[in-house]
């Protein structure tokens, strides 16, 4: 991989986030000569049915879209690297391919808030999110998929019920062990209700910590009328560009400038919260 090179972008969107979301991201993306592409989150497009009862999916065939996307960008241009840049749930879908057959392997990751929601990581703020993942069994077996009207809808119930295990018990779609071998910037956007620092550090530490870099994106970072909420911070996303920019060079020059933070591993994690 020749220094510095661009790498193809490819966004991965957030749970029940449609592609149109993130237009400003790509725009952002080709303001410094990048090229970015978005892979829609399933039933989320206005060409294509939504989750039902007879049309149901789960974590596994999300990522296989994803994985899609990266052959074909790589057929395509077999000499530039792959950065996938996943947001929440779209985060965690790279996570699932960051250890995986190299021709669906990303060269990188960017994780906006990124994390494993597992409620005995949060405070009270975790009760609504709590609440809702105890309601999504009952629900989708009644109505055979997630209704619009709840967070998150309209949803699967595979992908739900999977999202919500998760919430109640600490358990990803991916190993929540230092596996994966490529490098990570992971993006917390402060003040998220939805993404405490343990949640984000439990999802890091999926990479290698030599290969983990973590920024803050704080208020003073954020440009005039931007947003630090979790799915309105891509409104404005010039400054997460430019820092990601900035990293994808310190990657390649061995001057990685961006600023860093160690993330607990699986097993130390594990250890540290075995007694709550």
């Amino acid at each position: 991989m020749k220094p510095m090179e661009s790498p193809s972008v490819i966004v991965s969107p957030a749970m029940a986030v449609p592609s149109r979301h993130y237009r400003r991201l790509v725009e952002e993306f080709a303001r410094h000569g990048w090229r970015a592409d978005v892979v829609p989150r399933r039933g989320m497009e206005p060409d294509v049915p939504p989750a039902s009862r007879t049309l149901d999916w789960g974590y596994t065939e999300e990522a296989g879209d994803l994985a899609a996307a990266i052959v074909e960008v790589r057929r395509a241009e077999p000499t530039r690297p792959v950065l996938v840049v996943g947001h929440s749930l779209g985060a965690q879908l790279a996570a699932m391919l960051a250890d995986g057959p190299a021709e669906s392997r990303p060269d990188g990751v960017v994780s906006v808030a990124g994390s494993v929601p597992w409620f005995r990581l949060y405070s009270r703020d975790a009760l609504p999110v709590l609440a809702v993942a105890l309601l999504v069994g009952p629900v989708t077996a009644v109505v055979g998929h997630w209704p619009a009207a709840g967070f998150g809808g309209p949803g699967p119930r595979t992908l739900m019920r999977e999202w919500a295990r998760m919430v109640r018990r600490g358990r990803a779609p991916f190993a929540t062990r230092p596996t994966a071998d490529v490098p990570l910037l992971a993006v917390r956007l402060a003040g998220d209700r939805l993404v405490t620092a343990p949640a984000a550090e439990l999802y890091e530490s999926r990479f290698l910590p030599r290969r983990r870099t973590v920024w803050n994106y704080t208020a003073d970072d954020v440009p005039e009328g931007g947003s630090l909420d979790h799915v309105r911070w891509v409104k404005t996303p010039g400054a997460v560009v430019d820092h990601v920019v900035q990293w994808w060079a310190g990657q390649y020059d061995g001057t990685d400038s961006t600023a860093t933070s160690d993330s607990v591993t699986g097993e130390e994690f594990g250890a540290a919260t075995s007694s709550m």
